[in-house]
């Protein structure tokens, strides 16, 4: 089979594809050809070498996909052969078949196509845990969404506007500004031309919001904070731009008792039985057309590398997949 393989860290040129032996599923392993897998930032800080995620070379990328189960091993109890699966925060999806354990793959149910799907996963799941267990959002609060147009900025907002908030979405240009609005958003701030401090401050009233969701990082942090009503919560979930610099935890008592979170995927699926509630609630959005997915670009296996240049370059629309 093919597959992507990462010798050494270093940049999108490390991402080779080679040959390589198809796996045997053993225990409580599946072996699922691939459909498709997701791209994303992770994979790209993984791939940096962050010593945050504990890798070691050589391994293959990619934490999310779906695709076709070809065998099982001895211990599968759940899920058999030619069944469509999907999984999240399981590495090694970057190739034309993956191993995935059990308790980390859910069934995909008929009425969603395995493309859409394995663009959702991580976006899907991390909205989730997002908007109902790091910070629950009520009817009537008021988010501040960064990069609304991406992958997960899109997804976390329409989470808010269907749990009843209002979502101040931000974004860099004219075309995703567009693609703001079109998901209900009717705050959408350009913060290559507009300060987004005063312009939420504005927005509210002067009263800030209840939360901000940050996947970008070091760029929008400290205005970030000053966003926040008094017990606030800035839930800092990604790095794109780069990681936070150490603060004075001070800054929290002085601008108004916030709150502050970092927070993992990885955290809120350790558990099955959180992993599938997760999983059935996503899926059931999906089918009932309430949440919509955008696939900004298909590459091939051999591409990736070209896919995590595009996502880095910050020019992306929505979600980027391999099809091997």
């Amino acid at each position: 089979m093919k597959k992507i393989e990462i010798a050494q860290f270093g940049g999108s040129e490390t991402l080779q594809l080679v040959d390589a032996p198809t796996p045997t599923p053993t225990g409580t392993q599946l072996l699922v050809k691939v459909a498709a897998a997701g791209v994303n930032f992770v994979d790209i800080y993984q791939r940096n070498g962050n010593p945050v995620y504990g890798m070691k070379v050589p391994y293959t990328p990619g934490m999310e996909g779906a695709g076709v189960v070809e065998a099982v091993g001895s211990d599968v109890r759940t899920i058999k052969v030619g069944d469509r699966v999907a999984w999240t925060w399981a590495l090694g999806s970057y190739a034309e078949y993956a191993i995935v354990e059990e308790a980390k793959a859910a069934i995909v149910p008929s009425g969603l196509e395995l493309e859409e799907v394995a663009a959702f996963m991580l976006q899907g799941i991390t909205g989730h845990y997002l908007t109902n267990s790091t910070y629950e959002i009520k009817a009537g609060d008021i988010a501040l969404v960064h990069a609304a147009a991406g992958g997960t900025g899109s997804l976390i907002a329409q989470l808010i506007l269907l749990k009843g908030g209002t979502v101040i979405g931000t974004t860099s240009t004219e075309a995703k500004e567009a693609t703001v609005r079109a998901l209900g958003v009717q705050h959408v701030i350009r913060y290559d031309k507009e300060d987004f401090v005063e312009e939420v401050k504005k927005i509210t009233g002067g009263r800030g919001v209840n939360v901000v969701y940050d996947g970008v990082g070091a760029k929008t942090f400290d205005q970030s904070l000053l966003c926040l009503k008094p017990r606030g919560m800035m839930v800092l979930f990604g790095a794109a731009s780069g990681a936070v610099p150490p603060f004075e935890i001070m800054r929290l008592n002085s601008s108004g008792s916030l709150f502050l979170t970092r927070p993992t995927l990885a955290h809120y699926v350790a558990d099955a039985a959180e992993f599938k509630g997760r999983c059935d609630a996503i899926f059931d959005l999906l089918l009932k057309g309430k949440l919509t997915v955008r696939i900004d670009k298909r590459y091939a296996l051999g591409d990736a590398h070209k896919a995590h240049d595009d996502l880095a370059s910050g020019k992306t629309s929505g979600k980027l997949i391999l099809v091997p």
